[in-house]
């Protein structure tokens, strides 16, 4: 039974996770830096800093929440990609470091796999199944073939559905991460239907050929409202109004570009047909709720990870180093970080060892 140590440090949270090769999560720490906050954003010198301090502190943690010794670590795996460069680099020479003195295998963790293979940590999924990535940075609708192999459906053309929810925040003045206080704030709003009257927000794409996103005219349409209001603070009842008809216009677009990817994608017959909800976003109740109900419509399995497992995490970057340790993918020491990486770039290993199916 091989035991795997992750490491995370792509964006602002520093983090690091042992899994074990039949699924357990024996420690998952994750340190959310909150030196951002009076930024709106994250700052990547400030977040490099930040994983430097603290990433040795998190896996002795982890390490001794899993009451184990690095002795007891058969391969480390880090996120080389895609990310904040200067934090990617902090977790991939820890990594290595750690790789080096104890001989060992290191994993380079493409990210965005991370958060694809989430779900069969968790879940028994089968291969091939439909994903809907939705995070900070990214918004993607893929076909899962396989550990390495990704058939990309559609992307956004802008900007991603996180940055969106982060960007109508903080033009309301709630705060960063945006996305959990959206949610929140849109949960308060007293009539919704009146919401959606009074602020109505554009749902761009919806209807158009193709699964690409674009979130960019919802974003500007957020602050032409946001301006058009009286001057001074935001009334409560406005900011959860806007952020209600915010969070629809977001489910509607997400409801239709990923029905039409659903039509490819059971077009190819797979033999356990199953919708997956992963990132950051993934974690809005709303959002899930919407895409469970269009998963049910096409008698679609609906599956989406905890949502302390969507947001960042070390516990994913781990899964996906086991998925690649097990089918003898591993990396050399001189593996290069990478501030951008499709997933169609990834080059899939002929198998080895064990398959996970």
């Amino acid at each position: 039974m091989k035991t795997l140590l992750g490491i995370e440090t792509s964006c602002d949270e520093t983090a690091a996770a042992i899994v074990t090769e039949d699924g357990r999560i024996l420690a998952n720490v994750v340190l959310s830096q909150q030196e951002h906050a009076a930024f709106g954003g994250v700052v990547p010198e400030i977040a490099a800093r930040a994983h430097l301090n603290h990433i040795d502190a998190l896996i002795k943690e982890a390490l001794a929440g899993a009451k184990l010794t690095l002795d007891d670590i058969d391969a480390v795996a880090a996120t080389a990609g895609p990310g904040l460069i200067g934090g990617v680099m902090v977790g991939a020479m820890t990594a290595k470091a750690i790789a080096a003195v104890r001989g060992i295998p290191v994993i380079a963790v493409n990210h965005l796999e991370g958060h694809a293979l989430t779900v069969r940590l968790v879940e028994d999924v089968a291969f091939p199944y439909l994903l809907l990535l939705v995070s900070g940075g990214h918004c993607q609708l893929l076909i899962v073939e396989e550990v390495g192999r990704y058939h990309c459906l559609g992307t956004t053309r802008d900007d991603a559905a996180g940055e969106c929810f982060d960007k109508t925040a903080k033009l309301l003045g709630l705060g960063y991460p945006g996305g959990p206080a959206v949610e929140k704030m849109a949960r308060a709003c007293k009539d919704p239907a009146a919401a959606l009257e009074k602020y109505p927000l554009p749902a761009p794409m919806v209807g158009k050929p193709g699964c690409d996103f674009s979130f960019s005219g919802l974003k500007t349409a957020v602050r032409q409202t946001v301006d058009a209001l009286p001057a001074g603070a935001i009334a409560p009842d406005a900011a959860a109004a806007i952020c209600h008809s915010f969070q629809h216009a977001v489910g509607l677009i997400m409801a239709d570009r990923t029905e039409r990817a659903i039509k490819q994608y059971l077009a190819l017959k797979p033999p356990s047909p199953a919708l997956v909800v992963a990132g950051g976003v993934a974690a809005n109740t709303a959002l899930r709720q919407a895409l469970e109900a269009l998963a049910k419509q096409y008698n679609m399995r609906f599956v989406a990870p905890p949502p302390k497992l969507c947001t960042d995490n070390a516990a994913m970057i781990a899964w996906a180093g086991m998925e690649r340790l097990v089918r003898g993918m591993t990396d050399t020491l001189d593996f290069a970080v990478r501030p951008r990486w499709p997933l169609e770039e990834l080059k899939p290993h002929p198998l080895k060892g064990t398959s996970h199916g």
